[in-house]
């Protein structure tokens, strides 16, 4: 009985807590990227969010372009995660493993994201391109500033456009030389954390 509980409780808190971490993110990511917050996707994300982020602006200024109390609250609520899963598995966890592992699973969640965006952006070029649903507008305006860097790079040749191949690629030698030797430092076991 107690098993099949705390089964339950790791999925909950890992199902619910990685909706509303992505919900958290995705402000983050989308307020940097001055993404259109008039699109309806944005206003469910903000509604969502408001409740917890709106008190940690009162008290966290943002820094230029970023809204430094969302990301900070993002790094809470999956240290609080990483956390609570790993106490109802039975082991000990110090605080400050919990944040690190947190750290790098917000990490590898915002680089799943941008790849997988990539992914949705490319495949809806062939099947309807020019088209003006929200959440591809949304998507669009959130890879917007990687694309123009990337497209300093490679301009777009003949009416092709490399730069997703090329963000891809650089997502993934990120992935390689930065998350995961982070990972492997920390003896990370994914199930643990929500992004991971």
């Amino acid at each position: 009985m107690g098993s099949s509980f705390g089964e339950a409780a790791l999925l909950i808190i890992s199902k619910l807590g990685g909706i509303y971490l992505a919900a958290v993110m995705l402000r983050f990511l989308l307020q940097a990227a001055r993404a259109d917050f008039y699109n309806p996707l944005c206003q469910v994300i903000v509604k969502i969010t408001s409740p917890l982020v709106n008190p940690l602006r009162r008290v966290i200024p943002g820094w230029r372009r970023l809204d430094i109390a969302t990301l900070i609250l993002a790094l809470v609520l999956n240290t609080l995660a990483t956390y609570g899963m790993v106490l109802l598995t039975g082991q000990q966890l110090q605080v400050g493993m919990a944040v690190s592992w947190a750290f790098v699973g917000l990490i590898a969640f915002t680089l799943d994201l941008y790849f997988y965006a990539m992914v949705v952006l490319v495949v809806a070029s062939f099947i309807a391109p020019f088209s003006g649903h929200p959440v591809l507008l949304l998507i669009f305006q959130l890879l917007q500033p990687f694309y123009k860097l990337a497209q300093r790079i490679i301009p777009p040749m003949g009416g092709l456009d490399f730069t997703p191949l090329l963000l891809m690629l650089a997502i993934q030698v990120i992935e390689i030389l930065v998350l995961n030797p982070l990972a492997s430092g920390l003896r990370v076991v994914p199930a643990y954390v929500i992004g991971l």
